[in-house]
């Protein structure tokens, strides 16, 4: 039976229920993968991915992830298509949905990548926008999950920048029933409609944002598109730096997350990013398994063993 169309462009198109069952499907991707156990339920499915923003963890871990179920991929930037000459983004997905199965786009504008699936015969999956990086956040979760257990009821606290990673978090705190903590300069904070119902609070001193927290999370102070404000950040995010204080603030068993790639010395010190708490690096790898995941889901649905 056909797979009813789904895209997954923010984390809240999906409901609990399905993220539970991505999780759950993630544990059981990963232990076969640590397994070396073959796997393969995409044989002769296409995944095309489009890039208009740079990348290491999205290009590896959905390319490694649909060769290893058995797929094939085809990599485009713009200049390797006609975006590059203009061609209308729509006229882009009407092509481009005909001949794959899967598409996965990181670009700029969340209007963009929603136009391109309204005319897109296939799933369509963001693999980050300006205003929001689902992929990211799924991984975050499950790292959390496979570290300490259940999320729900738990306290978040992000140290920094109102981005694309905020904005997921706040979807994911919405939908899994935990809080999170925003400590921001306050030319940075969050934009109050976008926040919305959000279980969220805001502090102006990191240390109490972190305090009590389960975990503590932060990104760059410059996301890409904003290298021209760059100096404004640095003198602005100056005490928004996750430091060993940041961190003795929170739980003794807190937890260290960052999406990747780090500067050391601005938003965390290399005494967190290297220490105990942190989990940055099983974080980087879950991307594959849980995009696996997604991947399967989108395409089988939840019949699958």
């Amino acid at each position: 039976m056909p797979v009813p169309l789904r895209h997954f462009l923010r984390l809240d198109d999906f409901s609990r229920a399905e993220l539970e069952h991505l999780f759950a499907r993630t544990r059981v991707l990963k232990e076969r993968f640590k397994r070396y156990e073959l796997y393969q339920p995409l044989r002769d499915r296409t995944l095309a991915m489009v890039f208009e923003k740079a990348s290491t963890r999205t290009r590896v871990s959905f390319e490694a992830g649909m060769y290893q179920m058995g797929g094939s991929v085809i990599h485009l930037t713009t200049g390797d298509s006609q975006l590059s000459r203009a061609e209308p983004i729509e006229d882009t997905a009407r092509v481009i949905s005909r001949m794959v199965d899967l598409v996965m786009i990181r670009t700029y504008e969340q209007a963009k990548i929603e136009r391109f699936a309204a005319y897109s015969r296939v799933p369509v999956i963001n693999g980050l926008t300006n205003e929001f990086h689902p992929c990211q956040i799924l991984a975050d979760v499950y790292t959390f999950i496979e570290h300490r257990g259940p999320i729900t009821g738990k306290t978040v606290a992000w140290i920094g920048d109102a981005n694309n990673m905020l904005y997921t978090w706040l979807q994911a705190a919405r939908l899994l029933g935990f809080t999170v903590h925003v400590s921001t300069p306050p030319q940075y904070a969050p934009d109050p409609q976008r926040v919305g119902d959000a279980p969220v609070r805001y502090f102006d001193d990191p240390h109490a944002a972190a305090a009590g927290a389960d975990l503590v999370t932060t990104d760059v102070w410059t996301s890409m598109g904003f290298e021209a404000e760059n100096e404004a950040r640095r003198k602005a995010f100056a005490r928004w730096c996750v430091d060993a204080s940041v961190m003795e603030a929170a739980k003794p068993d807190a937890l260290f997350m960052h999406c990747l790639p780090a500067h050391r010395g601005e938003e965390v010190t290399a005494e967190v990013l290297e220490g105990p708490q942190s989990v940055v690096w099983d974080e980087a790898e879950n991307r594959l398994h849980v995009q696996k995941a997604l991947m399967e889901y989108l395409l089988l649905g939840h019949d699958v063993s």
